[in-house]
């Protein structure tokens, strides 16, 4: 049988190798794409995580911010995304107050922030978040241009004190100079600490990187809700695939690479098949022990809990609708000395106490993931995502698991009025529909090595000044150290979170590599 040959072969099924193949197919490319699991869509993938139950969860990634609608139009992709009236609620740890930032209510925010005993904060939020909102319109169109080098992106800015507070000084400086509550200023760091361990005033600026990305998104910094859960994302993106003529093959495991050929195993088969040119669209660790090279360290910092409740649990501010608390995202102990102990904490080799965390209700803003029973009753979706819980921490095993899912439920019951468990409902085996998610488990499942959602540290989303741009994958943020192969994934110069960019500039690359 010969050897068959494909312009492109991509390798990794996720949303990042699903947009890379559907942009290629549609510009007429033949394009192959392998995946190891027996599904697509990697890590945004909606699942039936509690059988019996009805209800299907966004089981890893869950929100979507830098998702440019340049994609979207130009795949013709079926997607709603739905917009959040309130931010966020942070009650006071150990007390029963908290505050409540609604976007369409100014005047009950500033309350807010006076009940809290932090009325002097009201104007330097305001004005922090009125700067990143200048980065976010000036920097959100460059994304889905050839990376800028950094002077070119400080003469763009054209604002000084925004490069120098963004961009050169550490995070936590500037949230301090910012506002002077602690809980205050700890929402405001959050942005900066998403699977990032680091520090407020870490030198090497990783939180300045991370908080960027968290901010620029749409060029508003809005993280909205996907209507039918993050597998309608990767859902739209196969089928706009597809339609174009790429080839989808799960179950595929690639065991090598040599030179644009590629083998790959399926059950016990196994095939090879050329390739002008291969995108890898998994994590660029995975690629370098593949070819033979020692992987670039990488190390994720969260545990993620699904939770499936009866209903909404009471908060202990009885002025504060539940609906309204969890209807943005809900932040547990992140108070900004708090994330600093936790930190601390952490290095010392000890899981944080009380662990930081934050909550996302998907159900409260799109209840089409819960069956027609569920949505009738008065029941509700939770997403915890914890903060500064290093993969340094875990040992791999179940204990372990349960120690940290023990940790977060606690963390989480100790700002409420009752025990979360009081509201989480039951599955068809009469087990608690609780599902906890650490970076061992992303490693195992998703191949992310440290458990690292970014499959890497994040890179400022332009070039330095001496930077070599000369080739189409260096000046897409793409290239490796492999002739023929380009990284086309989250560890792609611009491509973590939800974006589809990592998939967007490789095949970019690609088609001006191959003469389109």
């Amino acid at each position: 049988m010969p050897q068959r040959s494909y312009d492109v072969i991509v390798v990794g099924g996720g949303h990042n190798g699903l947009t890379a193949a559907a942009y290629l197919a549609r510009a007429g490319r033949t394009v192959l794409l392998l995946e190891r699991q027996d599904h697509l869509g990697g890590a945004t993938v909606s699942a039936q995580a509690f059988a019996g139950t009805g209800a299907r969860l966004s089981r890893y990634s869950y929100l979507v911010s830098l998702l440019p609608r340049q994609i979207t139009r130009d795949l013709g992709l079926a997607i709603t995304l739905r917009r959040r009236r309130y931010s966020s609620y942070t009650p006071v740890p150990g007390g029963d107050r908290g505050l409540l930032i609604d976007n369409q209510d100014a005047g009950a925010t500033a309350a807010s922030f006076a009940a809290i005993g932090a009325a002097a904060d009201v104007e330097g939020w305001h004005d922090f978040y009125s700067r990143t909102g200048r980065l976010a319109r000036t920097l959100w169109p460059t994304v889905t241009e050839p990376l800028r080098r950094a002077a070119q992106v400080e003469e763009l800015i054209g604002d000084r004190s925004l490069v120098d507070d963004f961009l050169r000084r550490p995070l936590g400086e500037v949230i301090e100079a910012s506002v002077a509550d602690d809980l205050t200023r700890g929402v405001m760091l959050t942005d900066g600490l998403i699977s990032t361990f680091a520090q407020a005033r870490q030198a090497d600026l990783q939180q300045n990187i991370c908080f960027l990305y968290h901010v620029i998104g749409g060029g508003t910094g809005d993280w909205d809700v996907p209507v039918g859960g993050m597998g309608a994302v990767s859902g739209a993106l196969e089928r706009s695939a597809r339609e174009a003529g790429a080839e989808l093959v799960t179950g595929a495991t690639v065991t090598a690479l040599d030179d644009g050929s590629v083998t790959w195993r399926t059950g016990d088969d196994e095939l090879t098949a050329d390739a002008t040119q291969v995108l890898w669209a998994a994590a660029p660790a995975v690629l370098d022990r593949l070819m033979g090279s020692m992987p670039s360290p990488a190390e994720g910092a969260q545990v993620k809990v699904n939770l499936l409740l009866s209903r909404l649990p009471r908060l202990r501010e009885q002025s504060v609708a539940p609906e309204a608390a969890f209807g943005g995202t809900f932040h547990i102990n992140e108070t900004y000395s708090g994330l600093e102990t936790a930190y601390q904490q952490a290095i010392s080799g000890a899981a944080p106490t009380p662990m930081p965390a934050e909550i996302y209700c998907h159900s409260l803003t799109d209840p089409t993931i819960l069956s027609p029973e569920l949505q009738a009753s008065d029941a509700q979706t939770l997403t915890v995502f914890s903060l500064q819980t290093p993969d340094r921490l875990l040992d791999g095993t179940d204990a372990e698991r349960a120690n940290l899912q023990r940790s977060v439920l606690d963390s989480l019951s100790s700002v409420l009025a009752e025990p979360i468990e009081d509201v989480v409902l039951r599955d068809a085996g009469g087990n608690l529909c609780i599902e906890t998610k650490t970076t061992r488990d992303l490693e195992a499942t998703l191949a992310m090595p440290g458990g690292n959602i970014f499959h890497g540290p994040l890179s400022w989303p332009w070039a330095d000044d001496d930077e070599p741009l000369e080739t189409a994958a260096q000046r897409w943020g793409v290239a490796t150290a492999y002739d023929r192969i380009l990284l086309a994934g989250a560890g792609s110069r611009r491509g973590g979170g939800v974006s589809g960019l990592g998939g967007y500039h490789a095949a970019q690359a690609a088609l001006e590599s191959l003469g389109d």
